[in-house]
C-alpha cells in the first residue's frame, strides 16, 4: 500500500518513474525545455530512458499534435542513410523504382528523435547539419527545395565530445544538437526509485499475464536493492518480467529473480552466465552476455559486435529480440 501511495504522489512523468532529486531535476527540464522548440541532446547510458525523456518532450510541446518519429540511427546501414532521412526521387539511384519521402518530411509540423547519433556516418553530419540550419532539404536525385518544419531531438550513450576530439563527430553538428542537454542519471545513482519502479513493473506485468501478484516481498525487493544494474531500468524491467512470468504465489518472491549474490557483494543479472550455480536458458544467457558486452564496451555497438564474434547487424537483430533497444 505504501508504495502505491508514493506512485499517486508526483513521482511520474509521462512513463518515467523517479522521485530522487536527480530525477526531479530530470522532470524539471522537460517541462521548461518541452514549452521551447529548442534542439536537444539527451545523454544517457543503454537502458536509462532516453526515448521517453524524447516522447516526454514531444507529449507536452506545442508539437504534440504532429507525429512523434524515433529513428535508431545504428540500425540504418550506411549506404541508405541520406535516402532514409531525406528521401529519394524515382530512378535517383538503382532500385529506386518509386519516389520515397524520407525521415524529416514524415516527421513535417512535429519531432524527429535520432537516437545514438553518435552512429550517424560523418559524410552525412553535414547534410543534417545544413538540414537544421536551414530547415529545408533536397530528396536524393531531387531538383526542388523542400521546406520543413520539424523539432530535431538526438540522443547518445556516447561521449561525443571524445568523439570530436577522434575525428568522428562534427563539432558544429555537436553544438546545434547540444543547445540544451539533458544527462539521464543511471539506476545505480537514483536506487531510491527502485522500490517505486519494482512495483511499477510488477503491476504491469502481473497483469498483463493475468497473475495475482500484488506486490513484491521485502527479501526479494532487498535484492533488487543490492544490484548495480548496468543495463539500468530496462535491465530491471526485464528481470521484473521474467520473474512474474516464474512466480507462483501472490508476491514476488527472490526465488524468481534471476539475480545471483555473490561473497563479495552483489552482482547485477548481467554477470557472466558461468558465475552462478543456476541453470539459465540459452536465450537468458546470450541476453546477459550481449548486455555484459555492451557494458565494456561503453554501448559501442561495433566494439561490442567484435568481441562477441558477430556482425554489427546479427547484435542489432539480437538486441531488438530481447528489448535492449531504447
Amino acid at each position: 500500500m505504501a508504495l502505491q501511495n508514493e506512485l499517486k504522489i508526483n513521482h511520474s512523468f509521462g512513463e518515467i518513474i523517479g522521485k530522487t532529486e536527480k530525477m526531479q531535476h530530470l522532470f524539471t527540464q522537460i517541462r521548461t525545455v518541452a514549452a521551447a522548440d529548442i534542439t536537444v541532446l539527451i545523454q544517457g547510458e543503454t537502458g536509462t530512458g532516453k526515448e521517453l525523456v524524447a516522447k516526454s518532450i514531444h507529449d507536452n510541446s506545442q508539437r504534440k499534435a504532429g507525429p512523434f518519429l524515433a529513428i535508431n540511427c545504428a540500425a540504418i546501414p550506411a549506404e541508405l542513410f541520406e535516402s532514409e532521412l531525406f528521401g529519394n526521387e524515382r530512378g535517383a539511384f538503382t532500385g529506386a523504382n518509386e519516389r520515397r519521402t524520407g525521415y524529416f518530411e514524415q516527421a513535417n509540423t512535429g519531432t524527429l528523435f535520432l537516437d545514438e547519433i553518435g552512429n550517424m556516418p560523418l559524410t552525412l553530419q553535414a547534410k543534417l547539419l545544413r538540414a537544421l540550419q536551414q530547415r529545408e532539404l533536397q530528396r536524393i536525385g531531387g531538383t526542388s527545395t523542400i521546406s520543413i518544419d520539424i523539432r530535431i531531438l538526438a540522443a547518445t550513450n556516447q561521449d561525443l565530445e571524445n568523439a570530436i576530439r577522434e575525428g568522428y563527430f562534427r563539432e558544429d553538428l555537436y553544438y546545434r544538437l547540444a543547445a540544451f542537454p539533458i544527462t539521464v542519471p543511471p539506476l545505480r545513482e537514483r536506487r531510491e526509485d527502485i522500490a517505486i519502479l519494482a512495483d511499477h513493473f510488477v503491476k504491469k506485468f502481473a497483469a498483463a499475464a493475468e497473475k495475482p501478484i500484488r506486490d513484491i516481498s521485502n527479501d526479494a525487493l532487498q535484492m533488487l536493492m543490492q544490484q548495480d544494474f548496468p543495463g539500468n531500468v530496462r535491465e530491471l524491467e526485464n528481470a521484473i518480467e521474467s520473474a512474474v512470468l516464474s512466480e507462483t504465489t501472490d508476491q514476488l518472491q527472490p526465488q524468481s529473480l534471476l539475480l545471483h549474490q555473490t561473497q563479495e557483494g552483489s552482482q547485477s543479472t548481467t554477470s557472466a552466465p558461468m558465475d552462478t550455480t543456476t541453470i539459465l536458458p540459452l536465450d537468458e544467457v546470450e541476453r546477459r552476455a550481449i548486455v555484459h558486452a555492451l557494458k565494456v564496451t561503453g554501448g559501442n555497438m561495433s566494439d561490442a559486435a567484435q568481441q562477441l564474434g558477430i556482425s554489427r547487424a546479427t547484435l542489432y537483430r539480437k538486441m531488438k529480440k530481447y528489448n535492449l533497444l531504447l
